[in-house]
């Protein structure tokens, strides 16, 4: 009893420094990825998430018999299951005949000991979905950026947005969705946007059909791996970079560091990415893939996953879901510019934009506004527009609404300042000089 008497104040005091060394490391952490929180209870309970995420890194980490490392990231302050409910979207939602899918059967020859298309400039840089679960986008747009870059030379980020607002036949935004489908629209479409000129937002909105024929890549069709042949899977990363599904919803997938992973994960998919090569070290093949969780996760974004696992489905089921998209023809030629929409003699906003009166006077409009809208709807506080098909403005929470009585909405539009149209002033300074 006596020993145990003073062990006791030992084992809290060992605690509080513990607790104390935590605490620091949760403050310089939030430094470094310019963390802050709305209040002190939330700051608190943020921290106590912390603990037990670092916790579990260093138990990992210490067992010291792991092909790969866990560590700290942007979101080691995120208990599992909030990870879990905002950053994966792989989802099979409403499926469509598979009968006319191309399968594919391999090609002639063998396949170099090592590929990264990074190397010869195929992949364009790590993206972060956010808290949208987009994966599927951001896996599909990354396997038409390598064909592209490939078959022309060029390589063009292209616009995960537009997918996300636009296609809408399978997919669902960041509600989840595939790759195929997604690379079925930009055929349909024939073609889809730059990110330059459609950005993300990282949540859906409404579909800028004024950008729609914006096209500056374009695919002829794409191709499925059949699933659980990793052979097929090898010889077609070879050739391209290829979209997969994976379960990325295993804990330790949070906070993977570096190395080799493998496992454990179960092989029920819900995340897409992006293999962009494969290698081999110290012995251990493994698959190089590209995520979209931004740099500060991974290596820099990317993670090596194993390869030749001796299971047919693969480690994660990076074996069960792949395809990529094939292209032979150009890209479509350059668009004509869309005219700018004339508000009035003086003004206008740029093509695609509505007009929105800001200041009217015995029924005169004095100053206009811009709305990033195609037939928008302009609100009566004069600052924000709604969507057409979202034509109810609710002025106090600044969302809009399809009825007076759907509590469905979507955030309003904040309108832009218009721009003159010096040609207007020409008749004017004419006059006046005459």
């Amino acid at each position: 009893m006596a020993s145990w008497t003073l062990l006791t104040p030992l084992l809290l005091l060992l605690s509080s420094l513990a607790s104390a060394l935590y605490s620091d490391l949760f403050e310089s952490w939030c430094r470094e990825f310019n963390k802050s929180y709305a209040s002190e209870e939330e700051k608190l309970a943020r921290f106590k998430v912390f603990e037990d995420n670092l916790a579990f890194v260093n138990r990992h980490n210490s067992a010291g018999n792991s092909t790969y490392e866990l560590g700290l990231n942007a979101f080691s302050d995120l208990a599992h299951h909030e990870f879990r409910a905002a950053r994966f979207g792989l989802s099979f939602g409403l499926l469509e005949p598979s009968g006319d899918r191309i399968v594919f059967r391999g090609s002639a020859g063998g396949v170099p000991d090592s590929v990264d298309w990074r190397n010869s400039g195929a992949v364009t840089a790590v993206k972060d979905q956010g808290s949208c679960g987009a994966c599927w986008a951001f896996s599909a747009t990354g396997a038409i950026e390598g064909i592209n870059k490939i078959v022309t030379g060029s390589l063009v980020s292209l616009s995960e947005q537009e997918l996300c607002d636009c296609d809408r036949t399978y997919n669902s935004g960041c509600g989840g969705g595939l790759m195929d489908y997604a690379f079925k629209w930009v055929i349909q479409n024939h073609g889809i946007d730059s990110e330059d000129d459609y950005p993300f937002k990282g949540a859906e909105r409404t579909c800028l059909k004024n950008k729609l024929n914006r096209r500056v890549v374009s695919i002829d069709g794409y191709t499925d791996v059949p699933a659980n042949n990793e052979d097929l899977l090898l010889q077609a990363v070879a050739k391209q970079p290829v979209s997969v599904g994976i379960c990325g919803s295993e804990r330790a997938f949070q906070s993977y560091a570096k190395g080799i992973f493998n496992g454990p994960c179960s092989t029920n998919l819900d995340h897409a990415v992006l293999i962009v090569g494969y290698g081999s070290q110290n012995g251990e093949d493994y698959w190089i893939v590209k995520n979209s969780w931004g740099t500060s996760w991974g290596m820099d974004g990317y993670m090596h996953m194993q390869r030749n696992s001796g299971s047919s489905q693969g480690v994660c089921g990076i074996n069960m879901l792949a395809s990529f998209p094939t292209k032979t023809s150009p890209n479509p030629p350059p668009s004509p510019g869309p005219s700018p929409t004339k508000c009035s003699l003086l003004t206008y906003c740029p093509a695609g934009n509505t007009c929105c009166c800001t200041w009217r006077v015995l029924g005169l409009c004095l100053s206009w506004s811009c709305c990033e809208l195609d037939s928008a709807v302009c609100c009566k506080d004069h600052r924000y527009c709604c969507p057409s098909d979202y034509p109810v403005c609710d002025n106090k929470s600044k969302q809009c609404f399809k009825g007076s009585r759907n509590s469905t909405g979507v955030n309003g539009f904040k309108r832009k300042t218009s721009f003159m149209n010096f040609k207007g002033l020409k008749p004017f300074l004419e006059a006046l000089a005459a």
